[in-house]
């Protein structure tokens, strides 16, 4: 990602063609990626395992998925462009279902560095002296472009243009080293925010990057362990949460059991919209539990930016921990104020550039709830500000008096460069306008965002990411980040 993906009319113009349920469309920062692996003690039916955790992570990436098992000395892998259920049909599934097998993993990609094209899909794969190896991969390697001009120099071949393939073609080049050596010798060499899972026909592997920026966890089940981006997978695939992957740990696990090793120090400062908006809200990261912050984020909104109104309501899903949160603190009653069509999807592409305002109607459309109120409408992000101004429309459109719109996130005014999709920074609202000539844009009666000190409170987690919100990058620096459309122009011409 970085700060000229692209100009804002080409981006206005690229919206159109993009599926209702897209980050873009919808004006949200885009998901990020799932991850999954598996290694049983005993043969069972992994494909199917790996498939229902990537059901539940289905939320993290909507573009393409696929499954990887271990088959014999082979590895067997089945990918595509899709949503899981569309992708993995039983047919397909049966291609990796085989007797003996106990190992694999799983991806699902939202595109954040690399084109949303077939080829970029994951797991991928590649054939070394440690036989064939697979990864799956979250997050962005910031100095990727870099090792990746030297390793063409040197001679080196890629077949995708993602920053996953550099990671998996570096383990692959030391070949002097076991598996698990190599990989905890390219951590070493990689900067920036990710958490990634591998395998070869004998065992499995997860890392998270020396900042903990992407999450990663462990669970247990009866028959093996389970590594997964959330919570949410492990107890889909039937494993008990162990514990979080610390930053910077490697973990492996083969037929012995669960090693690991703390290959890199470092501070710990993973996403803060993990908890904003991404995670789901049944789980638990780094110790905090993602409902209950967003509820307290709401709480602490209503106590810096309180409001005279008559109902608080949340825009459909991401906004309704917040809104609750803060009716509850201010006392102003909750309600059902939006309504969020579960059918306009991946399905529904508007055929022309006057109909917009269409999806957006097509997505949200508000209830009786709000004809004749105040109201204080609760997100928890303005990106440019595009659709926020719809729902605004479409409350007064439905007799609300006044919309007053509270934000459960500080202004986004900087790019992410570890694998979220938050727009080139001139495309931000915040990081060109004022809160009040945003509110004038979006047309609220009144506008006020989370401070900063706000959002770490109601995380409660010491230190974490808020480079969108303050440009303060963690982990790598942006002048040295994964330039998209230089790779892949790189990539085209050699």
């Amino acid at each position: 990602m970085n700060d000229h993906l692209r100009g804002s009319d080409m981006f206005e113009h690229d919206e159109d063609r993009l599926p209702m349920d897209h980050p873009r469309v919808l004006d949200k920062p885009g998901e990020e990626c799932g991850v999954v692996a598996v290694h049983l003690r005993e043969s069972a039916d992994v494909a199917a395992m790996v498939h229902i955790g990537l059901f539940a992570l289905q939320h993290r990436g909507q573009e393409s998925c696929g499954i990887c098992i271990a088959s014999g000395d082979e590895l067997r892998v089945e990918k595509d462009m899709g949503l899981v259920a569309e992708v993995f049909t039983e047919e397909r599934l049966a291609t990796l279902r085989f007797e003996g097998s106990r190992i694999g993993i799983g991806h699902t990609r939202y595109s954040t560095t690399g084109s949303s094209l077939r080829f970029n899909a994951q797991p991928l794969t590649v054939r070394s002296n440690k036989g064939i190896i697979a990864l799956a991969h979250n997050g962005n390697i910031t100095n990727a472009k870099a090792i990746r001009d030297r390793m063409l120099d040197e001679g080196a071949v890629f077949q995708t243009t993602n920053d996953s393939e550099v990671m998996i073609n570096l383990v692959a080049r030391y070949s002097h080293l076991s598996l698990e050596e190599a990989t905890a010798r390219v951590m070493g060499e990689l900067e920036g925010g990710f958490s990634v899972v591998m395998m070869d026909k004998e065992r499995v592997i997860g890392l998270r990057d020396r900042n903990g920026v992407r999450p990663l966890v462990i669970g247990e089940g009866q028959n093996g362990y389970v590594i997964a981006s959330e919570p949410g997978a492990l107890h889909a695939m039937g494993a008990t949460f162990l514990r979080d992957v610390a930053p910077g740990e490697l973990v492996v696990i083969d037929d012995h059991g669960l090693h690991t090793r703390q290959v890199l120090a470092g501070v710990a400062t993973p996403c803060a919209f993990e908890w904003i908006y991404f995670a789901r809200g049944d789980g638990v990261l780094d110790g905090v539990d993602v409902h209950a912050s967003r509820i307290r984020m709401g709480e602490t909104l209503a106590d810096e930016a309180p409001a005279e109104a008559d109902v608080v309501v949340g825009v459909p899903e991401s906004g309704l921990a917040a809104a609750l949160g803060y009716a509850r603190r201010s006392g102003i009653p909750y309600d059902i104020g939006l309504y969020k069509s579960p059918y306009a999807g991946r399905s529904f592409i508007a055929p022309s550039p006057h109909l917009r305002d269409q999806k957006v109607k097509l997505k949200f459309a508000p209830t009786g709830a709000v004809a004749g109120k105040r109201v204080v409408l609760v997100d928890d992000s303005i990106v440019r500000g595009t659709t926020s101004g719809r729902i605004v429309q479409l409350l007064r459109d439905a007799g609300a008096r006044e919309v007053h719109f509270r934000v459960s996130s500080p202004p986004i005014r900087y790019p992410c460069y570890y694998g979220i999709d938050t727009a080139a920074r001139k495309e931000l609202a915040a990081a060109s306008m004022s809160v009040e000539e945003i509110r004038a844009r979006i047309g609220a009666d009144s506008l006020h965002y989370l401070s900063e000190a706000g959002l770490a409170r109601s995380i409660s987690l010491g230190t974490t990411c808020l480079a969108c919100f303050n440009g303060n990058y963690p982990a790598g620096s942006p002048l040295d980040a994964y330039d998209k459309e230089g790779l892949e122009e790189l990539t085209m011409a050699r």
